[in-house]
């Protein structure tokens, strides 16, 4: 079992999605209980690839906040919810998001979907599989002031293949009026392919 948690290694217990490749066809056996909760198999209580996936995320930016590192740390980036494909996080208009207009910065924004973006995808890989932006287009609809109320931002994973993933995000301020959009393709790979790439 690994140390730390990351993106950049998998579980070193079979996942369900590991069980269902050797499950037999005629038997349509369902590895998820009733509430969906997962089977016990051999004793414990497996976890999906997505539970899996969701919990690292929370880990990681648990520990960046606490480690005082990481994007989320410096803009006051926050994880307000995370599932399957779907991430809310939020932004407080801040002097340290400020841009030579004082209004929020519009690389900010870009940052704040693409994490969004990149955590949807994130939640919807394999065991061993790590993800990096390849494209990010953004959408700038509204300013922002600096002494705006908080900003919301929606990422939802749409597609995701086999080497590639496609995403998009909204940042909407209290009222629900939009404020950006933006849409991301991640490139995806092994986690050996990557480390060899460094």
């Amino acid at each position: 079992m690994r140390d730390e948690p990351g993106p950049c290694t998998g579980d070193m217990r079979n996942t369900a999605a590991d069980i269902q490749q050797t499950e037999h066809p005629e038997t349509k056996a369902r590895w998820e209980t009733e509430e969906g909760e997962p089977v016990q198999v051999n004793g414990t209580r497996e976890e999906s690839a997505a539970q899996n996936r969701i919990r690292e995320l929370r880990q990681l930016l648990d520990y960046g906040l606490q480690a005082g590192i990481g994007v989320g740390h410096s803009l006051g980036i926050t994880l307000e919810s995370v599932d399957e494909g779907r991430t809310v996080y939020t932004l407080a208009p801040s002097p340290a998001t400020a841009n030579a207009m004082y209004t929020v910065h519009g690389g900010v924004l870009a940052t704040l979907m693409d994490t969004a973006m990149g955590s949807a995808v994130f939640t919807r890989l394999p065991d061993g599989i790590l993800y990096t932006t390849l494209e990010l287009k953004v959408n700038f609809v509204r300013s922002v002031k600096l002494d705006a109320d908080q900003l919301t931002c929606e990422g939802l994973a749409i597609h995701v293949g086999r080497r590639t993933a496609l995403a998009e995000a909204r940042v909407t301020d209290p009222a629900g009026k939009l404020i950006a959009h933006g849409t991301s393709t991640c490139l995806l790979q092994p986690v050996d392919t990557a480390r060899n790439a460094q």
